[in-house]
């Protein structure tokens, strides 16, 4: 047993290596797009920092508006799925960086996915492109709360369902995080409705979202610990008992 857990170990960080020096390669040729990414990112922060009311993109994320219970780390995504129904992140923190299974992924344009398994330096996220994952989700207009999955179909886009009639859907609608989760604080973008479908018959909306961040080319990321996680599953859990 010592010894098959020694080899695991050692397979594991050769595996996340190799990934490591294949990112270092194909990252040089992706320099000018995220440079442009970072440079808007950084104007973004800077109409934040000098208190202006109105930012100029749609992608924009306010984590200051979040209550100070959050911590943002940055990393990098060395190795990204997206054509299989079950995608998989691997990114360069892991637990010696204070990562931890259940954090939250996202980039500067919006959700990513959910931390599920991690090493010392490195960890690996479910991806919102995985259709065993689902994300508690928001139609911003309405205040309206669904539930998000991806159908394994289309890589741009992911399906909201339990959005209920009365919440007046339009495409174009900007869809976030709900916050009824330790996961995603509230508010996080996720997309624009693509277009939807309501039967005659039916209570509850049928809707494609247009995802914010590009998810089939992905390099910088910020993992989300939720520092008041622990208080809150305790509280519950009493209620459970």
């Amino acid at each position: 047993s010592y010894h098959h857990t020694k080899f695991l170990n050692s397979t594991g960080w050769l595996i996340a290596n190799v990934y490591q020096a294949s990112d270092n390669v194909t990252g040089y040729f992706r320099l000018k797009q995220e440079n442009k990414n970072l440079l808007e990112e950084n104007e973004r922060l800077r109409n934040l920092l000098l208190g202006k009311q109105k930012v100029s993109s749609s992608f924009f994320i306010d984590s200051a508006s979040f209550r100070k219970k959050y911590i943002f780390r940055s990393a990098q995504v060395i190795k990204n799925s997206y054509r299989s129904s079950h995608n998989i992140l691997t990114l360069t923190n892991g637990e010696k960086q204070g990562i931890k299974v259940d954090m939250g992924v996202i980039s500067a344009k919006g959700i990513v996915g959910i931390v599920n398994r991690i090493s010392k330096n490195y960890s690996t996220a479910i991806s919102v492109l995985n259709s065993s994952v689902a994300i508690n989700a928001k139609h911003q207009t309405s205040n309206e709360i669904g539930s998000l999955s991806w159908n394994g179909e289309d890589p741009y886009a992911a399906q909201l369902t339990d959005i209920p009639k009365l919440a007046n859907i339009k495409i174009g609608d900007t869809i976030i995080t709900g916050g009824e989760s330790t996961i995603f604080p509230e508010g996080i973008l996720i997309g624009t409705v693509k277009d939807f479908l309501i039967e005659e018959n039916q209570n509850y909306y049928d809707i494609n979202v247009a995802l914010f961040s590009p998810m089939t080319h992905l390099r910088n990321v910020y993992i989300i610990e939720d520092i008041e996680k622990k208080e809150i599953k305790s509280l519950e859990q009493l209620n459970n008992e």
